[in-house]
């Protein structure tokens, strides 16, 4: 958008800005192949080179490192584009601003509670089908979810739901593939996974969960790294906050697409938290039969409580 205001320009720029001036000017919205963006007025292009006027500065950005350049004025309104799969959906999003995204995908995330401790998870599609980490239900086959729907009026109610259904577990990458009950008076509101592997260090990221049990918690920050190699697995690094509770919760983009599921930080320090990668993700919902789980099976590694023991010894109680 062009500003009333006059800038000064560091002497280098002051001959390419006079050279310019002449030349109608169209903003637009730049974004180069790091993942980076840039808005200014386009002022002219060259054979390899395009020039933007940023509003403090005139910049020179070569051509072989722009990946797209879309009008301003219709950056926001790029189409979505999605693909059903099986259990999920995936989509490439418009760029919105992270309050935006927010209100949009935060009925999404859920509160994921065993009678051993809570976490997150984020519903996948329609039908109830929720993602969560396995070390959250772990060894618990009682677990319930706590769902944030937004009101007639527009704030959030809280609905706890029983009697979740484990669907499927991998321990391997650390995720399982729960059901939620349907509820006649509910609609689910799914999340999207990102389409494209196209993360970039430096981009910018947030999560949404319970830490400690604060329910539709948000942290921003940006990718650290994306692919830290940890114990044969690579998981997305990231600055956005992540503490007990965030667990199973989704990372999303600055588009709204889950990039990933918050699983660890590393302990006594800050700004370090990783993330699953939407690729495993995607190949364990794909492959989700192979990972199901049998409640029947003695070998599944799940927790069941003994019964209470008897205070005095002698006949038990009779039932009337």
């Amino acid at each position: 958008m062009k500003s009333a205001m006059r800038f000064v320009f560091p002497a280098g720029m002051m001959l390419a800005a006079a050279a310019f001036s002449i030349t109608p000017t169209v903003a637009d919205v730049i974004e180069l192949k790091s993942g980076h963006k840039l808005e200014g007025d386009v002022l002219k292009q060259q054979a390899d080179t395009l020039y933007v006027d940023i509003g403090i500065d005139v910049i020179k950005v070569p051509l072989n490192q722009i990946k797209s350049r879309t009008a301003a004025k219709d950056a926001a309104n790029v189409p979505e584009t999605t693909q059903k799969h099986q259990l999920y959906r995936t989509a490439q999003l418009p760029r919105r601003s992270i309050k935006e995204l927010t209100e949009k995908f935060g009925e999404g995330v859920v509160l994921v509670q065993t009678p051993g401790g809570l976490g997150s998870g984020f519903i996948v599609n329609e039908n109830g089908f929720c993602v969560t980490n396995y070390h959250v239900i772990e060894r618990e086959t009682r677990i319930a979810t706590t769902i944030f729907h937004r009101g007639a009026d527009g704030s959030f109610n809280r609905r706890r739901i029983d009697d979740v259904r484990i669907v499927a577990l991998n321990p391997f990458f650390d995720l399982a593939l729960l059901q939620i009950p349907v509820q006649k008076d509910l609609v689910f509101k799914p999340t999207y996974l990102a389409a494209e592997e196209d993360l970039q260090e430096g981009e910018e990221v947030f999560a949404i969960g319970n830490p400690l049990g604060l329910e539709r918690s948000v942290s921003q920050g940006i990718i650290g790294t994306k692919n830290r190699n940890f114990r044969g697995q690579v998981y997305i690094q990231t600055t956005a906050e992540i503490n007990p509770g965030n667990s199973g919760g989704p990372l999303f983009n600055a588009r709204g697409e889950v990039i990933g599921v918050t699983n660890m930080k590393l302990l006594f320090a800050e700004g370090l938290g990783f993330a699953i990668p939407a690729p495993y993700v995607k190949l364990f919902l794909d492959n989700h039969e192979a990972f199901a789980f049998d409640r029947n099976n003695p070998n599944t590694g799940f927790r069941y409580l003994d019964p209470p023991r008897r205070k005095a010894i002698g006949e038990p109680a009779k039932t009337p």
